[in-house]
């Protein structure tokens, strides 16, 4: 093991390495083509599916479980891809048990759904490992639209406003394109690289030029943009983080969330992955549990999830909340923290018990102590780096000056899903063709 000076109880190699692998293996793994065949028999392809109006990109799911049905899983791929052109990933990530499969009328009359994200998933995974890209671009128009962002919500615009024979350039602040799909998720969801092989995927397209290591503001503005280009998506995403308000935040070994799982992405080798001993994690969504449950994979003793309000209330779904008890975290609720202690480093975090009134949160004036070699931020992301002539409410883009559209986490409507960030995008592109047509 490999030891912090400052921080002696986070430490890499908890783990050897085959056990760190088994426990980073696919969370879910693929059906073959007779398990699908089996969950596509499930399916009633009901007429007025509900499925497909709880889909934010609005699916056709019947119609693509009836592909798979009959054998042919390309043409089930092309179904879910002409709606979301991220099916794939959106197959591995979205919360499913609350948006398409609680709507199942399986549900409703068994508690058991058709399985419509591992069913997404077989069909796009099947057309990929086959080559298929079943799209071309129209003509090219001779107008360029700048994308800043290579998330979901800007690599869905891109890739729409390609087929309509528009030049599109993205502009994208890290290293790699794929925003929160790269970054953002537990590696366990994602494995393989496929968050990489999907962008490479839909650049085929053509007509895509993807510039890394360009920040908006820094690199380049959006008044110069809007002189080399015809128009402007931004999915810029919320690149700040939280302050937890407490006294002694800022001590070693206090870590955003977002910044760990981003490190966990990236890394070619878990086992030199620092974690503590004793983690504690703020925060009640998905960020929370996917840093809690990898801490946990990754070693760690005890890790526990502390939570403001009521554990009804986290926005984690339901199977995601069992999914990090069932790994061995702990959840607490209705605490939030007025305290970080140590000498330079975290050793303890201090909550005081709240009261959800109708007033607000109110402390009951009972606090306790949480033992914690590593403490990590989850309770919520801001927006930066707001462009010029934006107007922001609630810390969303709520606003924007002509030419220049906007979808994903950093606006207003952005529910902090990939799948809805890839309808947004899409969306905004088929606005910004009918402009750039009437242009």
């Amino acid at each position: 093991m490999t030891h912090s000076p400052l921080t002696p109880g986070i430490v890499s190699g908890r783990l050897p390495a085959d056990r760190i692998a088994g426990n980073f293996a696919d969370h879910t793994p693929p059906l073959d083509g007779h398990e699908a065949h089996v969950a596509a028999d499930r399916c009633y392809f009901c007429h007025d599916a509900p499925c497909i109006t709880a889909c934010p990109t609005a699916i056709d799911i019947p119609l693509f479980i009836r592909q798979i049905a009959t054998g042919t899983p390309e043409a089930a791929a092309t179904t879910i891809w002409t709606q979301n052109i991220l099916g794939g990933m959106c197959a591995r990530v979205c919360p499913t048990e609350t948006l398409c499969e609680e709507a199942c009328v399986r549900e409703a009359a068994e508690g058991k759904p058709v399985e419509i994200g591992r069913l997404q998933r077989f069909a796009t995974d099947v057309a990929m490992a086959r080559g298929l890209h079943p799209f071309t671009r129209a003509p090219r128009t001779g107008k360029t639209v700048a994308v800043v962002g290579a998330g979901p919500a800007g690599l869905a615009c891109a890739h729409r406003l390609a087929m309509h024979g528009h030049d599109v350039v993205i502009y994208e602040r890290r290293a790699k394109a794929g925003g929160l799909n790269e970054y953002g998720i537990a590696s366990y969801k994602s494995t393989g690289g496929f968050a990489q092989k999907e962008v490479d995927w839909l650049l085929q397209i053509g007509g895509i030029t993807v510039q890394t290591g360009v920040e908006l503001g820094r690199d380049v503005t959006l008044d110069g943009l809007l002189e080399r280009h015809d128009a402007v998506f931004l999915g810029i995403g919320l690149g700040g983080v939280n302050a937890l308000r407490a006294a002694g935040e800022e001590k070693t070994g206090v870590a955003n969330a977002v910044d760990f799982i981003a490190e966990l992405r990236q890394s070619t080798d878990l086992t030199t992955l620092p974690v503590g001993r004793d983690v504690v994690v703020i925060g009640g969504g998905m960020t929370a549990v996917d840093a809690a449950v990898q801490s946990k994979l990754l070693g760690a003793e005890n890790v526990t999830i502390v939570y403001r309000r009521g554990q009804e209330k986290m926005s984690a779904s339901g199977y995601e909340q069992e999914h990090a008890t069932a790994s061995g975290v702990r959840i607490i609720c209705n605490a939030a923290p007025v305290a970080v202690h140590g000498n330079g480093a975290v050793r303890e975090v201090e909550f005081a018990y709240m009261a959800d009134t109708e007033a607000g949160l109110v402390p009951t004036g009972e606090t306790f102590r949480l033992k914690a070699d590593q403490v990590f931020k989850a309770i919520g992301q801001t927006l930066t780096g707001v462009p010029d002539g934006a107007a922001v409410a609630g810390g969303k883009i709520t606003g924007l000056p002509a030419r220049v559209w906007a979808g994903g986490d950093c606006t207003a409507g952005g529910e902090d899903l990939t799948v809805t960030a890839v309808a947004q995008g899409r969306d905004a592109a088929l606005a910004i063709h009918a402009h750039l047509s009437e242009a």
